[in-house]
C-alpha cells in the first residue's frame, strides 16, 4: 500500500452507428451534405468525406523577427478541411492546436508526430481532432510554434513569440493577417474558407498557448480547451521563490527547437537564461508570461481540464486561472480527474469525445444544445467514478480556518478549530532525502523531519473544494530555508496510480477508432484502462515557499537565524472528500524530495503554533468541520502506515503526451 492522491466502455451500438455514418459521405450529395451539417437537429453530423478532404500548408506571417535575420518570421500552419463546403462557397469554423511538439516529441499517448507526403502535404495529424471533426464540417489546423518543426523564428517559452505564433493564425483565419504558400517567397494565401470562428485546444504546452492567446483578447477566438495548461510560467518553475525544477526555460527551449533555430536563436536563449535567475526572484520575463494578470481580456469561453495529481503542471495553474476567469465573468466548464498529466481521451474517452463535440458545436457552430446550462464541473471521485456540480468550487464552500496544536504525545500534533496556546511550538529539521510520502507514513510517530497534525477519525465526510493556503510563523536556524505544506487523507482507499509511468492509466494493445480514417491517418488509438492502487492514505494538495520571500512573494532575501518570519504557502486547487472514519492531516516540513530543490543549508525550523493556521475551502464551512469532528477520539500515536511509496520523479519539461 502507498500514500498518494487518488474509461468508459463504448457500447457496441456506438460502434455500429459509427460504421453506418462513415458511409454517409458516399451516399449523400455535396449539397445534401451541406444542408445536413448546417441544420442537423442537436449537433453536427459526419456527412463530409475525410478521404477527399483538402490537405494543405500555409505559412502565416507573425510580424515578428525573433531570429533577427532581417525578415519577419513565418509559422507553418497545416490544415485539413472538408472539400464540399469549399466547393459550395460555404465557410466553416476551425479547431486549432498550436504546439512545439509536432516533430521533436509527438502528441498524445502514442507520441504521434506530423507526417507529410513527398510534396510536403500533410498526411498524419496527431490525435483524433481531424478524423472526428473534419467530417462534421470543421477545419482542423495544427500550428508549429516559431522555432519548431517547419517554422521560422525562435521559441521563447510562453513569451511574445510563442503567443504571437498562434494569435497571428487566429487573425489570418479572421481575415486580418497574411499568409503565403511557401516559407520564403510564395504567393499570398487568404483563408476565404474560414468563417472566422476559432476554438483552440491542447494539452500541456499546447493548452498553455491557448490560455496565452485567449489572454490577448484576440477577435474570433470563441473558445479554448486547455488540458493541463500553464497559467503563469513563474509558477511552473518556482513557488514563492522555492525552485520546483533544476533547470530553466532555456533548457526547455533546446528540447523542442528545430536544428535551424538552435543555430540562430542564441540571443533568445541568453535572454531566457538572464531573465530566469535560479534565485526565484520575479523578473520582467515572468510578467510577460503571466496570463492570469490579463484574464480580464479573455473573450473566449473556457473548458478547462486538469488532473488533480498532476505534479508536472500542478493544479495551482488551474486554480488561479479559474478564479481569475470567474472574477471577470467568463463562461467556463471544468473536468478534474484523479490522474496525473493525462489527456481525458485516455481516461474517459467516450464521454470526452461526446462532450467536446457538443462544446465545439455550441461555441463554434452556434447549436443551442444546452451544454452551457449543464453542470459546470465533472469531478472524478474514484477511478472511473464521476460526480457533477452545478458550480465550482462547490456551492456552500467557505474558507475555514483550522489550527495545529500539540497533542498528548510529543511530536504528534492535533488539527482542529481550537488555537494553540501562546508559546506552543513544533520543530523539524530539513531532510532533502524525504518526501511527502515519507512524512505521511510517519504521521503518528514523532520524527525529526516534519511537523504533523491530524484530526481524529471523522464522524461524517468532509469535502474540500478549491484552493487553500497555510500561513506559518517559523524561526530558522540558518539564513536560507524552504517550506512545504501538504494535506493528507489518512485512510485506506483505491486510487489511480498517479505515481507510475502512466500517471493513472495503463495502455492496452487493442484499438478503437474515432471518426474517419485513411491509410496514413487511421484515427484509431490504443485503448487504455485505469491503473489503480490500494493505498493507506492520499496526499491531495500541496504548497511550497522559500521562507526568504516572507516580505515579498516576488523577491527573496537572506534570513537572520533565530528570528521568526511569517509566510503564506498557497495550496494547489483540489476537490477531495475525506470519508467518515478517515482523518484529515496537515504536514509542515522542509524540502519535498523530488518536487522542490533543497536550500543551500539544512535548517532547523521552529513553528510558532499560535501563529500558524490553515485556511481551507470546506464545503459547509466551519459548521461542517464541527459536525465531522464532533466526538472524534485522538488517533493513538506510534503506528506507521505501511508500504507508502512516493510519487515518481517527474519530467523536467511539460509532457509531450
Amino acid at each position: 500500500m502507498t500514500i498518494r492522491a487518488r474509461k468508459p466502455r463504448i457500447p457496441w451500438k456506438v460502434f455500429a452507428w459509427a460504421a453506418t455514418v462513415a458511409l454517409l459521405p458516399l451516399l449523400i450529395s455535396p449539397n445534401a451534405g451541406a444542408a445536413a451539417a448546417s441544420s442537423a437537429p442537436g449537433g453536427s453530423r459526419p456527412v463530409y468525406s475525410y478521404d477527399h478532404a483538402i490537405r494543405e500548408t500555409v505559412w502565416v506571417d507573425t510580424r515578428l523577427d525573433g531570429d533577427t535575420d532581417g525578415r519577419t518570421d513565418r509559422v507553418a500552419v497545416d490544415i485539413v478541411r472538408p472539400r464540399e463546403p469549399a466547393q459550395q462557397g460555404r465557410r466553416i469554423p476551425v479547431i486549432m492546436d498550436a504546439s512545439p511538439y509536432y516533430s521533436c516529441c509527438g502528441r498524445g499517448n502514442e507520441s504521434q508526430k506530423k507526417t507529410y507526403d513527398d510534396k510536403g502535404r500533410p498526411v498524419q495529424f496527431p490525435l483524433f481532432y481531424d478524423n472526428y471533426f473534419v467530417p462534421r464540417g470543421y477545419a482542423t489546423v495544427l500550428v508549429d510554434l516559431a522555432g519548431t518543426n517547419r517554422s521560422d523564428g525562435c521559441i521563447d517559452i510562453g513569451g511574445r513569440s510563442d503567443i504571437q505564433s498562434a494569435k497571428a493564425v487566429v487573425d489570418w483565419l479572421g481575415g486580418r493577417g497574411r499568409a503565403y504558400s511557401a516559407r520564403t517567397g510564395g504567393r499570398p494565401v487568404a483563408a476565404g474558407w474560414s468563417n472566422g470562428s476559432t476554438g483552440m485546444i491542447g494539452k500541456s504546452w499546447d493548452g498553455t498557448i491557448a490560455n496565452g492567446v485567449a489572454a490577448t483578447g484576440v477577435k474570433g477566438l470563441k473558445t479554448i480547451v486547455p488540458i493541463a495548461g500553464i497559467s503563469s510560467w513563474y509558477d511552473y518553475y518556482f513557488a514563492k521563490g522555492a525552485p520546483l525544477y533544476d533547470s530553466g526555460p532555456d533548457t526547455l527551449a533546446k528540447a523542442v527547437e528545430s536544428p535551424e533555430a538552435q543555430k540562430r536563436c542564441g540571443a533568445v536563449q541568453k535572454k531566457l537564461v538572464d531573465g530566469a535567475p535560479r534565485t526565484g526572484d520575479w523578473t520582467d520575463l515572468w510578467t510577460e508570461r503571466d496570463y492570469v494578470r490579463a484574464a480580464g481580456k479573455v473573450r473566449a469561453s473556457v473548458f478547462m481540464v486538469h488532473g488533480m495529481q498532476d505534479l508536472n503542471v500542478r493544479t495551482r495553474h488551474a486554480g488561479q486561472w479559474w478564479d481569475a476567469l470567474a472574477r471577470h465573468g467568463v463562461e467556463r466548464k471544468v473536468w478534474l480527474s484523479q490522474t496525473g498529466h493525462v489527456d481525458p481521451f485516455d481516461y474517459r474517452r467516450g464521454a470526452w469525445v461526446e462532450t467536446l463535440h457538443r462544446w465545439f458545436d455550441h461555441y463554434l457552430m452556434g447549436y443551442d444544445n444546452g451544454i452551457q446550462r449543464e453542470p459546470m464541473a465533472d469531478i472524478e471521485r474514484a477511478p472511473d467514478k464521476w460526480s457533477t456540480d452545478a458550480r465550482w468550487p462547490a456551492a456552500g464552500t467557505a474558507a475555514t480556518t483550522l489550527r495545529p496544536r500539540n497533542g498528548t504525545t510529543p511530536g504528534v500534533g492535533v488539527l482542529g478549530s481550537k488555537p494553540a496556546p501562546h508559546g506552543a511550538t513544533a520543530a523539524f529539521t530539513d531532510d532533502p532525502k524525504l518526501s511527502e510520502a515519507d512524512w505521511a507514513a510517519a504521521i503518528d510517530q514523532p520524527t525529526p523531519a516534519k511537523a504533523g497534525f491530524t484530526t481524529g477519525p471523522l464522524s461524517a465526510p468532509l469535502r474540500l473544494s478549491g484552493s487553500g493556503k497555510v500561513t506559518v510563523t517559523a524561526t530558522p536556524s540558518t539564513s536560507t530555508a524552504h517550506l512545504s505544506a501538504v494535506l493528507v487523507d489518512l485512510g485506506p482507499d483505491t486510487i489511480r496510480n498517479y505515481g507510475a509511468e502512466g500517471e493513472g492509466i495503463s495502455t492496452l494493445t487493442q484499438r478503437t477508432c474515432w471518426g474517419a480514417g485513411t491509410k496514413g491517418d487511421t484515427g484509431c488509438f490504443k485503448k487504455t484502462a485505469a491503473d489503480t492502487q490500494k493505498v493507506a492514505g492520499t496526499v491531495f494538495s500541496r504548497g511550497w515557499a522559500d521562507l526568504g520571500n516572507y516580505a515579498d512573494e516576488h523577491k527573496g532575501r537572506p534570513l537572520t537565524p533565530g528570528k521568526p518570519y511569517t509566510i503564506t504557502l498557497d495550496l494547489a486547487a483540489s476537490d477531495h472528500i475525506v470519508p467518515a472514519g478517515h482523518r484529515l492531516a496537515l504536514i509542515v516540513a522542509g524540502t519535498d524530495a523530488g518536487l522542490i530543490d533543497p536550500p543551500s543549508s539544512r535548517p532547523k525550523l521552529t513553528l510558532d503554533l499560535a501563529r500558524t493556521a490553515a485556511e481551507l475551502p470546506l464545503v459547509g464551512g466551519a459548521p461542517a468541520f464541527a459536525r465531522a469532528t464532533a466526538g472524534a477520539a485522538p488517533h493513538p500515536a506510534g503506528a506507521r502506515l505501511d508500504g507508502i511509496v512516493p510519487p515518481r520523479t517527474i519530467s523536467r519539461i511539460p509532457s509531450a503526451g
